[in-house]
């Protein structure tokens, strides 16, 4: 790995792994279908422009919306659904404990595959993978969190299995498309669907919110979202699309350390433990040599891409 490559893998491991610390600092004033809005309608207002501006990515936005309905069920899987029930959650489980479950969605993309035949077997390896990512979330459900906070992990199981669905029909639906476009129809289409969601339900504030809350939701939009698109286009360039899915094995340690850190909570043995279990067992598994599925990928953010 180059330098330039070095620099945006720490780059995009940082912006990946501080939205669960962001998410429970902004949760303490906004409703969570207020926070997605926030996000991705802060986020739309720079990728879109971004798109339009650049001749290749604006020439590819046709291709991008004839292809509407792996584009809805793209937005649907990876932002609409588990953005939600990701802010859900955090209102009672740690942001540590939220990052290191979806640290599980690699394994859940393997059973999503082999149920769906498009996988081989997964072998020795890939067997005790999954053995290993399912007692580390055992740890956590089990031995770590009280029975108060099966409802917030039962949310992160559909946030789990929306990230390990959303990659799939971007590889397999709009891999040959350039990332950009594809992403800011994405977050854009996100934005339009919350407003009604907003309007009739919590509504907007009706006070501003605290400039903490205003900072997490600007950084959350700025960097973890519209940067952290450009960032990984750029890594997949250096790295190609496989080897940039290591980018998940970063962002949970760097979300561990945070709330730690920034928002003091408590490390348990069992969620350091669980940590390690699951990340060991997503790194087996994804290291398990399959067939590669005949899908071009070029820029598409394929696979390694959970939106956090």
């Amino acid at each position: 790995m180059n330098r330039r490559a070095t620099l945006l893998f720490a780059g995009l491991g940082l912006a990946w792994g501080i939205p669960y610390m962001l998410i429970k600092v902004a949760g303490e004033e906004l409703a969570p279908s207020v926070l997605v809005l926030a996000r991705t309608g802060t986020a739309a207002l720079l990728l879109v422009p971004m798109t339009l501006l650049s001749p290749r990515d604006r020439a590819a936005l046709p291709a991008v919306l004839r292809r509407w309905p792996a584009v809805v069920g793209y937005t649907v899987t990876e932002v609409v659904f588990p953005w939600l029930f990701l802010n859900r959650a955090e209102q009672t489980l740690p942001s540590s404990t939220a990052a290191i479950l979806i640290s599980a969605v690699p394994l859940a993309g393997i059973l999503i595959a082999l149920a769906t035949h498009r996988a081989e077997g997964l072998g020795a390896r890939g067997g005790l993978g999954l053995l290993l990512g399912t007692a580390g979330v055992a740890a956590l459900v089990g031995l770590d969190l009280s029975g108060s906070d099966l409802g917030a992990v039962a949310e992160m199981g559909v946030v789990v299995l929306g990230y390990a669905i959303g990659p799939v029909i971007l590889a397999r639906a709009l891999g040959d498309l350039p990332g950009l476009p594809v992403v800011a129809v994405s977050i854009a289409l996100s934005a339009l669907i919350y407003v009604p969601i907003v309007l009739l339900g919590p509504g907007l504030p009706t006070e501003v919110p605290s400039a903490r809350v205003l900072g997490a939701v600007a950084v959350l939009a700025v960097v973890c979202t519209a940067a952290a698109f450009l960032l990984l286009f750029a890594l997949i360039g250096e790295l190609g699309p496989v080897r940039a899915t290591t980018i998940v094995y970063v962002n949970p340690v760097i979300a561990v350390i945070g709330g730690a850190l920034f928002l003091g909570e408590h490390l348990t043995a069992w969620t350091l433990l669980g940590l390690a279990l699951v990340l060991a067992g997503s790194y087996l598994v994804n290291g398990t040599p399959r067939r590669a599925e005949p899908v071009a990928v070029r820029e598409a953010p394929s696979g390694a891409v959970v939106v956090h």
